[in-house]
């Protein structure tokens, strides 16, 4: 198990530009409150993103993954066996399509704790406003 934290610790070092990207939106509790983890490791593999508390993992796949489904299917499995909801994005969307992929990601999270909350809108306070 050591061995997978470290392989884990690697990924998360060596990110991909649509890892970060989205990393940028989750990180700090800014889905509906909940802490998402990257690069961690579950049902043998090591999942993009977590978030225990709406058992939601998310992937992200680039061109790579064309020639991998069938591998994906299993990995799928394997991980909702354990009572998650895998969700996956192409890179590509992650990308030139962040709003969509986020409007998705919170739908599922607040579906999976049972929070009706809606997405926070920037204080006007915060930009020069009263």
């Amino acid at each position: 198990m050591q061995r997978k934290w470290e392989r884990a610790r690697r990924l998360r070092n060596a990110a991909t530009d649509a890892e970060r990207h989205l990393w940028r939106h989750l990180r700090c509790r800014q889905i509906v409150g909940c802490k998402f983890r990257r690069q961690y490791p579950l049902a043998g593999y090591i999942v993009d993103f977590v978030c225990m508390p709406a058992r939601l993992v998310l992937e992200l796949d680039g061109g790579q993954h064309l020639d991998a489904m069938a591998r994906d299917a299993d990995r799928t499995r394997a991980i909702e066996a354990l009572g998650y909801r895998v969700l996956r994005f192409w890179n590509d969307d992650v990308l030139l399509r962040t709003d969509a992929v986020l409007e998705e990601v919170w739908r599922w999270v607040e579906l999976r704790v049972g929070e009706s909350s809606t997405p926070p809108r920037p204080s006007p306070a915060g930009r020069g406003g009263g």
